[in-house]
């Protein structure tokens, strides 16, 4: 039988877990409601892992419980937190503390530097960046993707899924008038070799997009979102996705809504069902 070499001691002790009693007294003030909350290390008083929930007690009990984050909990010397009013304003305030502060722990919402989605261009889809096209005006794009190369996995998904061709979707060279490999294998409807006409094609392609749509931002300037919980008002200014950030007293919010702003993906998958949906409280800033 194989006897697998002996662990490192550092690996097996990151693996031991040990209910992390020197942070218990961090959880005394924290409440039972919406908010963020951080967890620093010794040095710099630097932030390990930033988090958010609608019950922070609850939520920071549930880490410390947890052996999986063994390694985070004895580097955690110090619990602190943000109350916000309500659950959208925890979560636009932790994406904008990650990408600010970066913690060592908080793997998502990290800032994107290349965000692309796809356009169609004469029916075939193409690639455009944030940094040329404004997300938040610009009409016809679908699917909001980190880097090509997971925008090319999406399209290629969502060919397999639908029987769009590859050669037809710009994903391979196409040989006129003969099928395609995945037409043989019944992969492809056969757009490539006249088995179905283009018009079909586009049909089922611009079906297949339409759950991936981004939708442009509705408003003609800033808005208020408006949240309240017990005796906390707050006013999440938003303008093109974007959280400018938040207000107690109304009349502040005029200087946050002046502020140049760009399209920001984790503010629109906040904010998209809220905004759109009619959920929110909604108040026009321009």
């Amino acid at each position: 039988m194989h006897v697998p070499r002996k662990r490192r001691p550092e690996f097996e002790e990151a693996r031991c877990y040990t209910y992390p009693q020197h942070l218990r007294d961090h959880l005394d003030d924290l409440p039972m409601a919406p908010g963020v909350y951080i967890f620093h290390a010794e040095e710099g008083d630097l932030p390990l892992y930033i988090g958010k929930s609608v019950n922070l007690r609850h939520r920071v009990l549930s880490h410390l419980r947890n052996e999986d984050e063994a390694r985070m909990l004895r580097q955690t010397r110090r619990i602190s937190h943000i109350r916000t009013a309500g659950e959208v304003g925890a979560l636009l305030l932790e994406a904008s503390m990650i990408k600010q502060l970066q913690p060592l722990f908080n793997q998502k919402l990290r800032r994107t530097r290349q965000l692309c989605a796809w356009s169609l261009q004469g029916g075939v889809p193409e690639l455009v960046y944030s940094k040329d096209v404004n997300f938040a005006t610009h009409a016809g794009l679908y699917g909001l993707y980190a880097s090509r190369h997971a925008a090319l996995d999406a399209l290629r998904a969502l060919a397999d899924q639908h029987q769009l061709c590859y050669g037809q979707l710009g994903l391979e060279k196409r040989i006129p008038h003969k099928p395609c490999f995945r037409a043989m294998l019944h992969q492809c409807a056969g757009v490539c070799c006249a088995r179905e006409s283009l018009q079909d094609h586009q049909a089922r392609l611009l079906g297949s997009l339409e759950a991936l749509q981004v939708h442009c931002w509705p408003y003609p300037g800033a808005v208020g979102l408006i949240e309240r919980h017990e005796d906390l008002y707050q006013m999440h200014v938003i303008h093109h996705w974007s959280y400018l950030g938040s207000v107690d007293d109304p009349a502040q919010a005029q200087t946050l809504a002046r502020q140049a702003v760009g399209f920001d993906a984790d503010g629109y998958k906040i904010l998209c069902r809220p905004v759109l949906g009619g959920i929110a409280e909604i108040v026009p800033l321009w």
